[in-house]
């Protein structure tokens, strides 16, 4: 007997060819009915026997788009409904939306055969798409996911679009984003001084601007989720040009390849790195060059490093860029240094007229603007470094434990937010450090257009402690505005939170090490804490040890300047006077002498050791001397010095380490064994910790544990010995978790 059955499927299902799937599969199994998307996910209604729809319900979940992420699904038998056939429905918008928002995909194969073949009417179409690629987040202002809720709305399907968007066995069939050559996205190409560089036709821009790069030009190209900026990684004036022009000095480039070939012949390359390189998130993984590679590229795309941030093409765009190139191309995110990423032409042209010789342009508007996503590995343990296009702004690993309506403000460096307005968290892709008013405006609009996109404001709002975080500021004035209450929460315990909320420990019986380093954080006791150590256990969290205290100098310069963190950790002015001319040192001993602020902070302790080896004593960039004192342990192949052998503690002694590696130092140790020997001895001193306290369980973040040597020194110890080591995977370690930890610390956490 036939019966009427509705089934709801929830999760990241719009915008991924679902719909066209479920209408195939309804084909095939020869039932009547109608699929839609609704603000829950996607609504089937289907006509048949029981045995009929639970074999249809298995094939759904089973055979579900690749891109597709099912997290509940629900079958009810309703009442009775007739249809004439199986129909995609246009989608209704019945209540507020309370679904994942589809993060941008890249290209996938079969739009990259087809923009290469002279026969296909794609043939060399820039923002070729289909139901598997293409972009989503990045363009859609409204959901559930339509192509009138995009910015593809404005473009016109031809005639042929048309026909495959409405051919069941095309594989365009309901694709959002469809268009071609006839109908869509068109592209211009102007001098710095905005006059049109004339070509034949649109299919011949690429080609020019590969030419123009060849020759040494710097290019801002629009891409489908915002500006970059591309030079010849092999040309040493284009990128020390670029590099005056964005005011960069030394901070890494990222690299484009044309493909995969190309890659392996340049890097060594694991299996799980090439996975990623080729995933639908396409991000940049950081990658060992070889030999040949580092003489072949210009010394200025990753000055003093031996492994270089590597992608393939994530768009149409960009494929056939490379395609013509056919050279490695810096291709760094289009904004000044410490800017957010640019996605308008009115934007670039004012901000970037200083910079680029050329823009590439087209008619496509970007909602929110992304920078690509940045992940290394330590073996196979993936280690996010920048969570951002193609993964934002769902986090689907993390369920809210109340229907509580939550805004978390997250930190002031790696600033992100996070929102559960609905059964979903969401976490924004990273906007940067909020002392730059171009960042806190991305930030602010971000925010609006996400109570606007949910139709929810929040219940409570919840910021860091430190008092002078803009993102605790505008918390605190929103909550006051809102008349909702705010919730602080310590820096170093929300870290801690993100780790346990990933990987879903607070129901855990036993007691959770949380080893929690970074470069700075407000304290409980005022202090600027960052070489933290808590044990968890029955939703209580407790800090039980952290590195011995040393002098906070100088606020701000102190991170900037690593020689500031080892003459606060020294006790003779010896190691550190050839740093310094002497009227500085006689201000800074002054400080010294006077300063009442203290840390613990991991991330100082690193910069001080950079500068004792003589790898960094003033950066340009956060996180430079630690990067360049990693790469220098790797150098090193020998068996390390534990520098707290045979020490017990209850505080780590930062001082003692010091004084270890200064006595070795002039015992003409290499600089590498010792910049190896000191991050073995931090990761013996988590060893020592966890066995003090009996606990096995051991969870890791801050940005410290961004280091792959340490990470890797890390679980090469824990093998095989009864320990489990957690990281973050889904977030950052670094501060871009903190909006999330802050989230999951107010939902779990009994103070």
């Amino acid at each position: 007997m036939l019966k009427t059955f509705k089934i709801q499927v929830s999760g990241q299902v719009q915008g991924v060819g679902f719909r066209p799937f479920v209408f195939n599969l309804a084909q095939k199994h020869q039932l009547k009915g109608t699929v839609s998307n609704n603000a829950n996910g996607v609504l089937i209604y289907a006509n048949g026997t029981s045995e009929e729809l639970m074999n249809f319900m298995e094939d759904i979940l089973e055979k579900a788009p690749d891109a597709a992420i099912i997290q509940n699904s629900s079958m009810d038998e309703i009442e009775s409904m007739a249809f004439e056939n199986f129909s995609i429905v246009p989608s209704q918008k019945t209540a507020k939306v309370a679904i994942p928002l589809t993060a941008d995909l890249a290209i996938c194969n079969s739009c990259k055969k087809e923009i290469q073949d002279p026969k296909n009417r794609r043939y060399r179409y820039a923002f070729t798409t289909c139901t598997q690629c293409g972009p989503r987040y990045a363009i859609t202002y409204k959901f559930p996911f339509e192509r009138t809720h995009t910015t593809m709305s404005q473009f016109t399907m031809c005639e042929s679009c048309v026909a495959e968007y409405e051919n069941p066995k095309d594989s365009r069939f309901h694709s959002q984003t469809n268009s071609c050559q006839d109908c869509g996205i068109t592209m211009q190409l102007l001098s710095n001084s905005g006059e049109p560089i004339l070509v034949e036709n649109e299919r011949e821009l690429l080609g020019t601007v590969a030419r123009f790069l060849k020759e040494g030009a710097i290019v801002a190209l629009k891409n489908t989720s915002g500006y970059l900026l591309c030079v010849d990684a092999t040309n040493p004036e284009a990128v020390k040009k670029l590099r005056q022009r964005k005011q960069r000095p030394t901070k890494p480039f990222a690299l484009l390849y044309p493909n995969m070939e190309k890659i392996h012949e340049a890097y060594e390359v694991s299996k799980h790195e090439q996975n990623a390189l080729e995933s639908g998130v396409c991000p940049i993984v950081l990658l060992d060059a070889k030999r040949q590679t580092k003489s072949n590229l210009a010394e200025d795309v990753a000055p003093g490093l031996n492994r270089y941030g590597v992608m393939l093409p994530s768009s149409a765009l960009l494929t056939l860029l490379s395609i013509e190139a056919q050279i490695p191309l810096v291709a760094t995110s289009g904004n000044i240094h410490g800017s957010p990423i640019l996605s308008s032409e009115k934007e670039a042209r004012e901000k970037l007229s200083g910079v680029a010789d050329y823009f590439l342009n087209h008619n496509l508007e970007i909602v929110y603007p992304q920078d690509d996503s940045v992940i290394h590995f330590a073996d196979k343990q993936q280690i996010l470094l920048r969570r951002s296009r193609g993964l934002t702004p769902n986090l689907m690993g993390y369920t809210p434990k109340t229907s509580e309506k939550v805004l978390a403000m997250g930190a002031h460096l790696k600033s992100t937010l996070a929102f559960t307005p609905n059964g979903h968290t969401y976490v924004s892709p990273y906007f940067g450090n909020l002392d730059s008013y171009e960042v806190l405006q991305r930030y602010t609009d971000t925010l609006q257009r996400y109570t606007q996109l949910f139709e929810e404001l929040p219940e409570v709002v919840l910021v860091d402690k430190h008092p002078g975080y803009q993102s605790t500021i505008l918390g605190k004035e929103l909550a006051t505005n809102w008349e909702v209450p705010v919730v602080e929460v310590q820096h170093h315990k929300a870290h801690f939170a993100s780790v346990l909320a990933e990987h879903d420990l607070f129901e855990t019986t036993t007691p959770v090490l949380g080893v929690i380093w970074d470069g700075t954080g407000f304290g409980d006791d005022g202090m600027i804490w960052g070489g933290e150590v808590f044990v968890y256990q029955n939703h209580q969290m407790n800090r039980k040890v952290h590195f011995e205290y040393f002098d906070a100098l100088a606020g701000d310069k102190m991170p900037k300047e690593p020689r500031l963190s080892l003459f606060s950790l020294v006790n003779s002015e010896v190691e550190v006077e050839d740093k310094f001319l002497k009227g500085e040192l006689k201000i800074y001993q002054k400080l010294k002498n006077n300063s009442k602020l203290k840390t613990s902070s991991v991330g100082r302790l690193f910069d001080a050791v950079a500068s004792l080896l003589g790898v960094s004593d003033v950066t340009t960039y956060e996180g430079e001397a630690a990067l360049l004192l990693e790469n220098l342990a790797w150098q090193y192949q020998g068996e390390c010095i534990d520098l707290l052998k045979g020490q017990s503690f209850e505080t780590v002694p930062s001082k003692t380490i010091i004084e270890h590696l200064i006595a070795l130092k002039h015992q003409s140790e290499s600089k590498a064994k010792l910049a190896a020997s000191f991050i073995y001895t931090l990761a013996r001193a988590v060893i020592k910790i966890a066995r003090t306290f009996e606990i096995s369980t051991i969870a890791c973040s801050g940005g410290v544990f961004q280091n792959r040597f340490l990470v890797k020194t890390l679980r090469d110890m824990t093998r095989n010995n009864g320990f489990t080591l957690y990281f973050n995977q889904e977030v950052s370690s670094n501060d871009e978790n903190i909006a999330l930890g802050q989230l999951a610390y107010y939902q779990n956490i009994k103070e």
